[in-house]
């Protein structure tokens, strides 16, 4: 439940952070978004197909499935999006994929906190010896 709560959390975080940079800090750096974004796409490339064999295991095991999976998404959109700031010269690509990452990790956070729920709720059900 935990996990769950803390992609909520993840999700909110992307959504106002990138409004605040927005607003007060102006337009993001394409470059520095792509190249940090390729980077940790390789990072998170590898953690996925390590864990790919994992991902339909109980509540803790699929969390960082999901985790891993969604990571590896908002790399490739964060790469997308600094190629889209750099040929528009606006912020609204990078608007449009945290809109998208935000709702990836609000979407996950139900998933993860509905199995969880279910698993809690089974455990519950067995009978004490």
């Amino acid at each position: 439940m935990l996990k769950g709560l803390s992609l909520a959390a993840v999700g909110l975080w992307v959504l106002g952070s990138t409004a605040y940079h927005v607003v007060f800090l102006g337009l993001p750096r394409a470059e520095v978004m792509g190249i940090v974004a390729f980077l940790a796409l390789a990072a998170n490339l590898t953690s996925v197909l390590l864990l790919f064999r994992f991902r339909d295991g109980d509540a803790n095991v699929r969390s960082v499935w999901l985790c891993s999976r969604n990571d590896a998404i908002g790399n490739l959109a964060v790469i997308l999006a600094a190629c889209g700031v750099w040929a528009t010269a606006t912020a609204w690509p990078d608007l449009l994929v945290a809109a998208i990452l935000a709702s990836l990790f609000l979407w996950s956070s139900v998933q993860i906190g509905r199995q969880a729920w279910r698993e809690l709720a089974a455990a519950r059900a067995v009978p004490a010896e």
